[in-house]
């Protein structure tokens, strides 16, 4: 078997020595004589796994005592209306940073529910950088500030979190989520899809803390609402038992294997930097991002710029085994997704690869 190199955006690849533990466990998990696949989700079985996930995932990322931790199904997307749902009813008004697509599509969902205000944009340059961001443009009866921390489309990403004061600040970190450590006490709510660095798609996670909690308004539906999982465990319905087994994988391969999230942040800063320097020193290449403060350690965007050599590139690396470089149907060009999964050698492998094209056609 040849695995390929795969730099999708998501579903992302996945560390090989989870699938090969999956793959073990897949017709027995421990003694159940079944699969994870097959059993209740309100066997002994899995409420130890769904329990040992959350304290992993509680330990992992250093959440303090104050903050529940939800496995929703839906993905990012649904969050979308979800925050506006549970947060925005105070005064009513939620301040937004557009940097990317995602979090436009984040501000016109919450847009529906009340008075969604855009605070700061990148959009008029394509969204190639991180807008800066005035504190004093934050109005002061805001229920939320809402960021995208990661922005996948486009290869940006915050340097840091947006200084709130006392508003809650609320961050889809979905592309970026357990590739460094984060301070969880500067966020109200952290919320992120699993299938780029934590598990395979189907599922989001939230971080919120607990104050938060137990605001929705009147009309939303049970399963919008984060007081039905935080009061039922994750359990109010049947939830993505395979998806949290395998988040519980990647975990205990994050911890025990990487070293946690420091040693996580040290290996993706120099994956990132293998790219990022060849980018800049490319006569073919040209990196989307041009301010080094805003790249993405997690996305790296590039482009020849001539379209048909884009896709000759595309292809060619394809037929060498990476695959899934086409960049986002709204931008073209390439994007290399290089999450916690993909080893150091898949970069430098991908790096050599370019460097053979590069001078293969020269212009």
């Amino acid at each position: 078997m040849a695995r390929v190199y795969n730099f999708s955006a998501g579903p992302s690849q996945m560390p090989e020595p989870v699938l090969r533990t999956a793959a073990a466990q897949m017709l027995e998990y421990g003694s159940s004589g079944q699969s994870v696949m097959e059993m209740s989700h309100r066997s002994r079985d899995f409420e130890e796994i769904l329990h040992s996930c959350e304290s992993l995932l509680r330990e992992v990322l250093s959440v303090p005592d104050n903050y529940k931790i939800l496995f929703i199904q839906g993905g990012a997307s649904m969050q979308f209306a979800m925050v506006p749902l549970n947060l925005m009813n105070g005064s009513g008004k939620a301040d937004y940073v557009v940097s990317g697509q995602f979090s436009k599509k984040a501000w016109k969902e919450a847009a529906r529910f009340g008075d969604a205000k855009v605070l700061a944009s990148s959009e008029e340059k394509t969204f190639s950088y991180i807008p800066p961001v005035d504190p004093a443009l934050i109005r002061p009866d805001a229920d939320y500030v809402h960021i995208c921390y990661n922005n996948t489309i486009y290869g940006t990403a915050f340097p840091a979190p947006v200084e709130t004061g006392s508003i809650p600040l609320v961050a889809d970190m979905s592309s970026c989520f357990l590739s460094r450590p984060v301070d969880v006490s500067r966020f109200g709510l952290i919320y992120a899809g699993v299938q780029k660095n934590l598990g395979p798609a189907g599922m989001a996670v939230a971080v919120i803390r607990e104050d938060l909690i137990g605001k929705a308004r009147e009309n939303t539906p049970t399963m919008l609402d984060y007081a039905t999982y935080a009061n039922n465990d994750s359990m109010y319905n049947t939830p993505p038992c395979w998806c949290i087994y395998m988040c519980k994988l990647v975990l205990e391969w994050i911890r025990d294997e990487v070293g946690g999230l420091a040693a996580m942040e040290k290996r993706n800063l120099e994956k990132a930097a293998i790219l990022y320097d060849y980018l800049d020193r490319s006569a073919l290449f040209t990196p989307c991002v041009p301010d080094p403060k805003d790249r993405s350690i997690m996305n790296a965007t590039f482009v020849t710029g001539d379209k048909e050599l884009d896709a000759k590139f595309v292809a060619q690396a394809a037929a060498a085994g990476f695959v899934n470089l086409k960049g986002h149907r709204s931008v073209g060009g390439m994007r290399a997704s290089i999450y916690n999964a993909m080893p150091k050698e898949g970069v430098e492998k991908l790096v050599a690869f370019m460097e053979e094209f590069e001078a293969a056609n020269r212009r």
